[in-house]
């Protein structure tokens, strides 16, 4: 398991799929509100000028010598629901996130975020 002080450093990694090939560069984690656990990264990826940051799950990513393996093909991840590099995941698109993964979703307390940037 990954631990959130652990991920952190890795800020700017790059980000691998299974098969090693680079997805994107890491750009922050997003941790579960109900279990302040690390849950999505996002993913910094595009061209230079039109770069964009997408979701992906953390759940079975592990660490290496300066990358984040994530256990989703680049493919998929690519075409992640995604933000401008300045734009906040409004908690209206969170589900749309999950679905994108095929992963349950509950919103957080009192219908709130779900997701909350670490």
């Amino acid at each position: 398991m990954i631990h959130s002080a652990d991920i952190r450093e890795w800020r700017n990694r790059d980000v691998i799929d299974p098969k090693g090939r680079k997805i994107g560069s890491l750009e922050a984690v997003y941790v579960d509100t109900a279990t302040d656990a690390p849950a999505m990264a996002t993913v910094r990826t595009g061209l230079p000028t039109r770069q964009r940051l997408v979701f992906v799950p953390l759940d079975e990513a592990t660490l290496g010598p300066g990358y984040v393996k994530v256990a989703y093909e680049r493919g998929l991840v690519r075409k992640a629901p995604s933000i401008g590099l300045d734009d906040v995941l409004p908690v209206e698109r969170e589900q749309e996130v999950f679905k994108h993964y095929a992963r349950s979703y509950e919103p957080g307390a009192d219908h709130g975020r779900r997701l909350a940037r670490g």
